[in-house]
């Protein structure tokens, strides 16, 4: 896969434009595109992310909630997901699911990892035992790189 991302354009939860390329530059990073309508999303790979947010300290993890009609996100709408009321980890909108596009993405959850030179590393769809078993190699082969 390796191929060098040059831009991640999305919005903070205050809309404001980030690119997230510039933000994490130079750090490992897990992005999980998602949608709060997605039952996987919420219920399994939300979860999963801080799972593996906790046990790689050395990895940035990163939600981007791919807007589609009628299924946009919203700062409240996407801390409402929470029981704490609070992000487990920064979560960015993508308007219109641009970046869910830009990654031809199979559908939500879609994971990316990136590396520290911006390369893609892997792209992963899926939230089920399978999904997360590649993701975890994954992350543990590029953690030991």
């Amino acid at each position: 896969m390796n191929t060098t991302i040059q831009s991640i354009p999305v919005l903070d939860l205050d809309e404001i434009a980030v690119d997230l390329m510039t933000v994490y530059k130079n750090q490992i990073l897990l992005l999980i595109i998602y949608n709060n309508d997605c039952l996987g999303c919420t219920g399994r790979a939300i979860p999963l992310a801080y799972e593996f947010q906790q046990k790689y300290p050395t990895i940035q993890v990163a939600g981007i909630h791919a807007d589609f009609s009628n299924r946009e996100g919203t700062k409240a709408n996407i801390k409402s997901i929470f029981t704490s009321g609070e992000n487990p980890f920064p979560i960015y909108i993508d308007k219109n699911h641009k970046v869910y596009d830009q990654f031809k993405a199979e559908g939500t959850p879609q994971w990316l990892l990136i590396s520290e030179k911006g390369e893609l590393f892997r792209s992963i769809f899926g939230s089920q035992e399978n999904a997360a078993n590649r993701l975890f190699y994954a992350l543990e082969s590029l953690v030991d790189v």
